[in-house]
């Protein structure tokens, strides 16, 4: 009796129960997330661009070109152009021998800095401002230099915002790779620096360049770092929006530039998602500014200590944190010296509203502090459900072209908060949420939710590298003994998902919590944030308010910096470089 022949065809692997829906699962899951982005975000900013383009109901260009050719628009232009290039390139030089060290060398604290090095990124940009103006003040430490109120100062700031992002992108991706490569170089006479070019920054490069894309993007539409450090000489477009609108109610003109700002703010994220797909891990990417996990079911080898050949690296990265911590000591310094002696005195006057009590500000500065961690708490909880939506419709398998295009565009629609500015969406919150059918002016949550919306991308860009490192088939064995979908998700995802979860929710919190051009348009004038309480003190004249803003600054930084600690502390393993699991 003939035996019947036996298939050697693999057997077809069960898919995840979900993705049974194709191509409607991406849009079922981000369906609330893309409800509130098309109120708070979409609506806001076709408002602003309508005001300006559509002034009479009907479509009027002719101020666009007049605009667009204006001396002072050329030179805001150019000034960020160059300003953004230069900060990119020396945050990219700066951050490389501080992500070498930090995660391809082991040493006793190292888990520390890994952690601070992220705060200057989430720092509010008024603190930074202030911080960098204490510093290049005439008897600041930096003040021989000249540098105060230029464009030095402008790039300064640029640079101590953006190093953190090459670190944290570009070392996790070195953190990922596999040392063979390297190790067969030099084992056939390679010396190091014949290695890092042949061998470490090619495979780099993607990282690299996705890191750099990211930080023209931050550079280039920074607000608060133009307008506290630039000062009445130096405009870059996104102050020049903030000047159109507010000062000189030019809304063609606003809008021009607005609508300038979103085209290159598209090209950035298509560009970034294309070095995405060739191995980096930049924001255009399903790995994101996590980078990338490393090398499916692959144990990554424990890290050696620095040795003598890590001399010229670990001095590298010793200056670099050094101007890191420089600004922080100005702040200090600023905050707790009065009249050449160590004293508490400006954070007694945390209790009072300005210079002598003056009435400066409408409510004190503590009571701004509470308003603001209040807000921030709002915004923490909506960007972490919204990003739990997105990061799930985006991860979630499905066969097809059609569901790889619309989870495609749903990631770069996402990420247009990122980069559009503030300015444009807080007036655009102002014009087409104030008035029926949509007057929202009091609402609770409008403030909240204009600062979820500016978290929400790095929230995403959390959680994504976590659910794409689960294996389906952790989810197809659940689906094959009985589990739902909503077990699956509960058994499997929410496993190894709730300290990503809670490090997102400390990042969200960080910047929600020092977030400043929209909430400048939508806060109530008689309840302001304590960002906006900064800006008005560092507006009026006087020692003693620039005093009082710098403890408001010190106290903002604090509580900054306690939530990134606590966020870095309940981060992902995986990203820490010890296991990676796929």
């Amino acid at each position: 009796m003939e035996r019947p022949a036996l298939s050697t065809r693999p057997p077809r692997p069960a898919r995840d129960p979900l993705a049974r829906l194709g191509v409607w699962l991406p849009l079922a899951l981000a369906a609330v997330p893309l409800a509130v982005l098309a109120v708070f975000f979409l609506l806001p900013l076709g408002g602003m661009l309508q005001r300006g383009l559509w002034p009479e109901g009907r479509l009027d260009l002719a101020g666009v070109g007049e605009v667009l050719s204006r001396g002072r628009t050329a030179r805001a232009a150019w000034f960020t152009l160059w300003t953004s290039a230069l900060g990119t390139l020396i945050a990219v030089l700066a951050g490389l021998p501080v992500a070498h060290l930090l995660h391809r060398r082991r040493f006793p604290g190292r888990g520390l800095l890994r952690a601070l090095i992220v705060v200057p990124f989430v720092l509010p940009t008024l603190v930074v401002g202030a911080a960098f103006r204490r510093l290049l003040a005439p008897d600041g430490l930096l003040g021989p230099l000249g540098w105060d109120a230029s464009p030095a100062a402008v790039v300064l700031g640029l640079v101590f915002f953006n190093v953190a992002v090459v670190v944290r992108t570009v070392g996790v991706a070195w953190e990922g790779l596999d040392r063979r490569p390297a190790e067969a170089a030099a084992a056939l006479g390679a010396g190091p620096l014949t290695v890092l070019r042949t061998v470490t920054l090619p495979a780099l490069r993607p990282a690299i360049l996705a890191a750099a894309g990211v930080v023209f993007l931050f550079c280039a539409t920074a607000f608060g770092v133009v307008l506290t450090l630039g000062g009445v000489r130096y405009a870059s477009i996104e102050t020049e929006i903030y000047l159109l609108t507010t000062v000189l109610y030019d809304l063609p003109g606003a809008a021009a530039l607005s609508l300038l700002q979103v085209l290159v703010v598209l090209t950035l994220l298509l560009l970034g998602g294309r070095l995405a797909r060739g191995g980096g891990a930049g924001l255009g990417g399903a790995t994101g500014t996590g980078g990338t996990i490393g090398t499916a079911g692959r144990v990554v080898a424990r890290a050696p200590r620095p040795g003598r050949r890590d001399t010229p690296v670990v001095l590298a990265a010793t200056t670099v944190l050094v101007f890191l911590a420089l600004p922080v000591q100005a702040l200090v310094t600023g905050a707790l010296r009065v009249d050449g002696a160590w004293s508490l005195a400006r954070v007694r006057d945390l209790a009072g509203r300005g210079a002598a009590d003056d009435g400066l500000l409408p409510v004190t500065v503590g009571e701004a502090w509470r308003h603001s961690v209040q807000t921030a708490v709002d915004a923490t909880w909506i960007s972490v459900l919204l990003g739990l939506l997105v990061a799930l419709s985006l991860t979630r398998t499905a066969r097809g072209r059609a569901a790889r295009r619309v989870r495609a565009g749903l990631d770069l629609l996402f990420l247009l908060p990122l980069g559009v500015s503030a300015v444009t969406i807080g007036f655009g919150l102002l014009v087409t949420l104030g008035r029926p059918p949509l007057d929202l002016r009091t609402w609770p949550l409008l403030v909240p939710l204009a600062q979820a919306l500016v978290a929400l991308p790095i929230v995403v860009r959390t959680l994504l590298p976590v659910l794409a490192a689960v294996d389906d088939r952790q989810r197809q064995a659940a689906s094959s003994l009985g589990a739902g979908p909503l077990r699956v998700l509960l058994t499997v995802d929410a496993a190894v998902l709730w300290r990503p979860l809670l490090a997102g929710a400390g990042f969200a919190f960080a910047v929600s919590l020092g977030e400043f051009g929209a909430t400048s348009f939508v806060a109530r004038a008689d309840n302001p944030t304590l960002p906006l309480v900064i800006f008005r003190l560092l507006g009026r004249p006087g020692a003693d308010n620039f005093g009082l803003a710098m403890a408001a600054s010190l106290l903002l930084a604090l509580t900054v910096a306690a939530a990134v600690l606590l966020g870095e502390r309940l981060r992902v393993p995986a990203l820490g470089g010890r296991v990676v699991a796929r």
